[in-house]
């Protein structure tokens, strides 16, 4: 498989489910609005998508991939599926446990994750309902990453790419048709998440028989593989929760500064999600797979040689996609979001947030494509513990910005994308030190003609968005139009400056693993 068209499809896939999610986003504050109900919901479903963050997508996709691509390299198709059949058995018990257990303890979670509702006792009922419909959301969803992990793991990374855009359509539909019938309507988003869990791994189950690895019920606790996996999720998990521990930080220092700090920092973090996900999601989960397989083959160099592929299509996607955010900033929150009760000032606010977040944006995409580097040679407490120095520095830079430089909010935005550059620093430094990486000729020109074609890009965008003010006085459709034909203007530029200075795309073809 072409690994650069596999990269083209599952960015392709992502933003598609990035666009649904803002229509799903839209459209939920259209019939449910800001109240009761909505806080109840978006309470209720915090907690399975924070254990779907930590472990399904997190701590088992790292440990389970690795170890998976080094059976099927090494040991097989009969032992590669009894392996996928004691993990998946495993799994499967201990998530219909982690269910029942979740949706009996609902009033306890509850209390414990928004005390401030137990005042308010129809708000606080509300929320348990709501709770126990969604908490079976982690079965699913669990079992979807189990997935996801064969189906990349064989080189079909478009399926598990377009599966999240069937939880989006699940919302919208049951917004449109479902509310109407329900009391409270905020209910049928509660079903939403379950029937979009259940999509999900339904979606799948094809593809899985297609490649004949289709899990079986069977357990054994004798299984190697199994508790193989089981020691490298301990610190795969504390890696993961890290990362949210840092949010939760952020968050509780944002609560402090002025009104309208938080919302400011949600919409900035949106408009990052678009290239983290097209970019350096999409990058880690096709370099993983290969990047294991390397290692189970015991290919240094072509482990080392894909590395350096990665990272060169970092550089050259990543870097142009932080400057545009940076001069894009105004023209891009204004076309979005500058209508009903968003004002100006918050236009500039969010502006303030997303050109601090863009400095690290390198960094943030970095982290996805380096990691894999120790991930799939089953060294996971290397980026553990430089994770947990990435956390301390951060906190120390939120407390050196917001109270010493009184930079606010924004503060909080350029603390996190420094540390995720001091986080790709230090796991290139690592990778370096280990001898795991050691990079091809060409990267001085290579870096030459990237920053030749960023200026051009640079020099279309500032005279094709004008001022930034005059961004607030036009109409939406105007807004974007233009903001349409400025980003077009502004690829053609950049790809067009490339192509002049000798880049081809079949330079960056790569064949997987």
């Amino acid at each position: 498989m072409n690994l650069l068209k596999a990269l083209a499809a599952i960015s392709s896939m992502t933003l598609l489910s990035r666009i649904l999610g803002f229509v799903r986003d839209t459209l939920i504050a259209r019939v449910f609005g800001a109240g009761m109900y909505t806080d109840a919901f978006f309470v209720a479903f915090k907690l399975p998508n924070l254990l779907r963050r930590l472990f399904a997508e997190g701590a088992f996709s790292q440990a389970f991939v690795p170890i998976l691509a080094e059976y099927k390299q090494r040991q097989g198709h009969d032992a590669t599926q009894n392996l996928v059949d004691h993990v998946a058995t495993l799994l499967g018990l201990a998530l219909a446990a982690v269910a029942v257990i979740g949706v009996l303890a609902a009033p306890a979670l509850v209390y414990l994750s928004a005390p401030g509702f137990s005042g308010e006792p129809e708000k606080f009922d509300v929320t348990v309902q709501l709770l126990r419909l969604t908490f079976p959301y982690i079965f699913f969803i669990s079992l979807v990453s189990l997935a996801g992990g064969i189906l990349n793991t064989y080189s079909k990374f478009s399926v598990p790419a377009f599966t999240p855009v069937l939880l989006n359509l699940a919302f919208i539909g049951c917004a449109l048709w479902l509310a109407p019938h329900m009391n409270p309507p905020v209910l049928a988003l509660a079903i939403a998440v379950l029937l979009g869990g259940l999509l999900q791994l339904a979606f799948q189950v094809p593809f899985l028989l297609r490649i004949k690895m289709l899990p079986r019920p069977r357990f054994s606790w004798g299984d190697e593989g199994v508790w193989r996996i089981l020691k490298l999720m301990g610190p795969a998990a504390f890696g993961v929760s890290i990362s949210q521990i840092s949010l939760l930080i952020n968050t509780i220092f944002a609560s402090f500064l002025v009104t309208g700090s938080v919302s400011w920092l949600y919409y900035a973090d949106r408009l990052m999600e678009f290239p983290t996900g097209m970019l350096g999601v999409a990058l880690g989960t096709i370099l993983l797979p290969s990047l294991a397989k390397h290692h189970a083959d015991n290919s240094r160099d072509e482990y080392s040689a894909l590395l350096d592929w990665g990272l060169r299509l970092t550089l050259l996607l990543a870097l142009p996609a932080a400057v545009a955010l940076a001069m894009l900033a105004v023209p891009l929150i204004a076309s979005l979001f500058f209508h009903g009760e968003f004002s100006a000032h918050d236009v500039w606010m969010t502006r303030d947030a997303l050109v601090a977040y863009s400095i690290g944006l390198l960094g943030l995409i970095l982290v996805k494509v380096l990691a894999p580097g120790f991930y799939a040679s089953q060294n996971i407490k290397t980026p553990v513990k430089i994770a947990l120095f990435t956390l301390a520095i951060t906190q120390l830079m939120n407390v050196v910005f917001v109270l010493g430089l009184d930079l606010a909010h924004a503060g909080l935005a350029l603390a996190i994308g420094l540390g995720a550059c001091a986080n790709a620093g230090l796991l290139y430094y690592k990778l370096r030190r280990h001898g795991i990486y050691q990079p091809l000729p060409g990267w001085g020109l290579f870096l030459l003609k990237v920053l030749a074609a960023i200026a051009a890009m640079g020099a279309v965008l500032w005279f094709s968005a004008g001022p930034d003010a005059a961004w607030l006085k036009t109409s939406l459709p105007v807004r974007w139009l233009h903001l349409a034909g400025t980003v077009i203007a502004g690829v053609a530029a950049y790809f067009g400056a490339l192509a002049a200075l000798g880049f081809r795309p079949r330079h960056f073809v790569r064949r997987a693993a």
